[in-house]
């Protein structure tokens, strides 16, 4: 079958439930980082976020640290977000594997 040009998922994703905040600009909301690679992050927020696909955010978590990224997509108050490659995400998200991370379910909500 052809690819059809879709681009798919690099890296293996984990379910978690951190809780923190989305940055874009001046505006900060509440969020829940669904699922988390070295690549990038699904993240639930609780109010709406004003930005395009391709703008640039931050996304502050106690666990996580402050990681930088791109917003990839977004639907139905959840985002996706590609971590910068040069910034240094890689190592924070694979610090909070080894010492934090617990396997969860994931939760349907709404």
């Amino acid at each position: 079958m052809r690819n059809l040009n879709i681009i798919t998922r690099r890296a293996d994703r984990k379910y978690c439930r951190i809780f923190g905040k989305v940055r874009y600009l001046n505006n900060e909301v509440d969020a829940r980082i669904l699922n988390l690679s070295i690549t990038g992050a699904a993240v639930e927020i609780r109010t709406p976020l004003y930005a395009a696909s391709g703008s640039r955010v931050q996304i502050l978590a106690e666990d996580l640290g402050t990681l930088h990224g791109i917003i990839r997509w977004s639907h139905n108050g959840r985002l996706g977000i590609q971590f910068d490659p040069n910034s240094n995400a890689r190592a924070q998200v694979a610090s909070y594997f080894r010492f934090f991370h617990k396997d969860v379910k994931p939760v349907l909500t709404r």
